[in-house]
């Protein structure tokens, strides 16, 4: 079969595949038993996956198009619906299906009793997020987004009998359909000035007519629908929510992949249809303005947490952050750092949530002071917590650590010499929270909570996932476990993979070969000499300074309460600005929506006012 053939084939069952699966369980589940369920489940994931790899290979020579139905464009135009696949889009739809596998392999022994629906509902998560990946029509990206959306705010409510998961839900599924909305406006607003939606044909309209101030504003208005996906502040305060109640499984897909896709969709609609006429500084601003705010409040959020799973949700937040700074240098290295540290982050995050999961079934709360020494007896999921929080800080040789390399090198050499300082304070403040967390629960060390510690909200409501305890480690879930780590690892050990990541961007920011292959004209890739961008001296040592400053930020955590005088005289002042910090995530829907639409109005500003 040719490339063309396999893409018009593989492209849309990656797509169709997961939501025949979800049609069949919703149809013959009751009549199927739970091994024939989660068989049928994980079987679906791992062909899509598969299915998702053989394409990613077929993607090294040339973009692969399939427009659904032979509606291809006459005389560049066109109405038909087309699936577009590059090395990113790929690689994204490819960490989505490798995670459900993880996540539904996982399940198989984690929950006691889970009903078809949850099946279905992850079938359909990951059509969502594979068509978006793969769409290249905005309104169809918009389609796939909701659908996902969709699919995700009724995991996040599995545990019903559970007063906090419908909270958590009915919160998640405002503000995010808050957020869609608005970027269906921004849709409408696209169509207006330009009358397309597919978006070779929006840029082709664009590069045509000029900037134009409805297309400009209905960028921003598109943008923020992803960004609040992506938990971009001021549009974050949905997340730590959804982490807190949501099933461990589904955690893993929200902090793995799908934050990362509300990102992606940010890029792709910016690198296609407008990185040709709008003002590159203006996008330059809006990425850095919001991804440094973004890092900071993560970052400080993440410190103050003693619920485990809003601690790690945090951290999601602040390396979100990052990810929008080094999009922001619109340099091709910096944003193959990026491709990198996503790759790592999955793996990483995903093992610190499955952990998380062990630790709620095992002890019953995922309260860091109350869990204090309780998991000495749990040396397997110690051990990998310890190294995924040393990970997650960039230890090498994880992912992790070689996306922080490129991606800062990438800063240096566009001009943002202080990105790698904000890379260093940001790894180092998320992997001590969680290495604090760590030693405190596995080793037993440090003291009871302080002032701030006492404020924050406890982890010993969450309800377990399993109806009582369980001591030993089950094979479904101990794979997982220590598979996800160990993949974090090999990627950052693979030959060239960041040299390869950073060849994959360039082609992702290609704008004029992206819609010659979409309108018929050439589906090959410009040609662009590969880069030499992988560990560096310069890299590993800030590598391991940041790896270094979080265990010092973990041992002031573990022994906050006996810190010398002078120590607590520097940190009294900020505690008024930590308490209102704390206090702007006040868990009430219409403060967040009143946060959203503050959101709204500043990405418009920064995208319009000239810089």
């Amino acid at each position: 079969m040719t490339t063309a053939g396999l893409a018009a084939v593989l492209l849309p069952a990656v797509v169709v595949v997961p939501i025949m699966a979800a049609c069949l369980l919703l149809s013959l589940g009751r009549w199927l038993d739970r091994p024939t369920v989660d068989v049928i489940a994980v079987a679906t994931a791992v062909a899509v996956s598969a299915a998702d790899g053989v394409l990613l290979a077929a993607s090294a020579n040339q973009r692969l198009v399939a427009w659904l139905g032979g509606w291809t464009p006459h005389r560049g135009t066109g109405v038909g619906i087309v699936l577009v696949g590059d090395q990113v889009g790929i690689g994204a739809a490819l960490v989505a299906g490798v995670l459900m596998s993880c996540a539904l392999t996982f399940s198989w022994r984690y929950f006691e009793d889970i009903h078809t629906h949850f099946h279905a509902l992850m079938m359909l998560f990951l059509a969502g997020m594979t068509g978006f990946a793969l769409s290249g029509d905005v309104f169809n990206m918009f389609v796939f987004f909701e659908l996902m959306g969709v699919a995700a705010y009724a995991l996040t409510a599995t545990k019903i009998e559970d007063p906090t998961a419908v909270h958590g839900a009915l919160t998640f599924g405002v503000i995010n359909s808050l957020g869609a909305y608005v970027s269906l406006m921004g849709i409408g607003m696209l169509y207006a000035a330009t009358g397309q939606l597919n978006l070779a044909m929006l840029s082709q309209a664009l590069t045509a007519h000029g900037q134009d101030p409805l297309a400009v504003i209905g960028f921003a208005l598109t943008a923020t629908g992803f960004l609040v996906k992506g938990a971009v502040a001021p549009f974050h305060f949905w997340l730590d929510d959804a982490h807190a109640v949501a099933p461990t499984p589904v955690c893993v897909l929200f902090s793995g992949i799908m934050v990362e896709l509300g990102i992606y969709g940010v890029a792709r609609l910016y690198w296609v249809g407008f990185s040709g006429t709008l003002e590159a500084g203006s996008i330059q601003r809006l990425f850095l303005v919001l991804g440094v705010g973004t890092a900071a409040v993560g970052g400080v959020m993440c410190l103050l947490q003693r619920h485990l799973k809003r601690l790690l949700a945090y951290s999601t937040i602040a390396h979100t952050g990052l990810f929008l700074v080094a999009l922001g240098s619109l340099d091709p290295v910096a944003t193959g750092g990026i491709v990198v540290y996503v790759l790592g982050h999955a793996a990483v995050k995903s093992t610190l949530f499955l952990s998380a999961g062990i630790i709620l079934n095992r002890y019953g709360s995922v309260d860091e002071f109350s869990l204090r020494g309780k998991g000495r007896d749990a040396r397997l999921v110690g051990a990998v917590f310890l190294l995924a929080g040393l990970a997650l800080a960039g230890l090498p040789p994880f992912a992790v650590g070689l996306g922080k390399v490129v991606g800062e090198e990438g800063l240096v050499q566009s001009g943002i010499g202080w990105g790698p300082i904000l890379f260093l304070v940001v790894s180092a403040v998320t992997g001590g929270a969680v290495l604090r967390a760590g030693a405190r629960i596995f080793l037993g060390l440090g003291g009871g909570p302080g002032t701030e510690e006492s404020e924050a909200m406890s982890g010993d409501k969450e309800m377990r996932e399993l109806a009582t305890g369980t001591t030993r480690l089950p094979a479904m879930m101990g794979v997982p476990l220590v598979g996800l780590l160990a993949a974090g690892a090999a990627v950052g050990l693979m030959p060239g993979i960041g040299s390869q990541a950073v060849f994959a961007a360039e082609r992702f920011v290609d704008r004029g070969g992206y819609v010659a292959a979409v309108l018929g004209d050439s589906t090959g890739y410009a040609s662009v000499s590969m880069r030499n961008a992988g560990w560096s001296t310069e890299g590993v040592v800030l590598c391991l300074a940041s790896v270094a400053g979080a265990l010092v930020v973990a041992g002031i955590g573990l022994y906050a309460t006996a810190l010398a005088q002078p120590v607590k005289t520097v940190v009294r002042p900020l505690r008024p600005v930590l308490h209102g910090l704390r206090g702007l995530h006040s868990g009430h829907i219409g403060d967040y929506a009143a946060w959203l639409l503050l959101g709204v109005g500043g990405v418009i500003a920064l995208v319009i006012i000239p810089v």
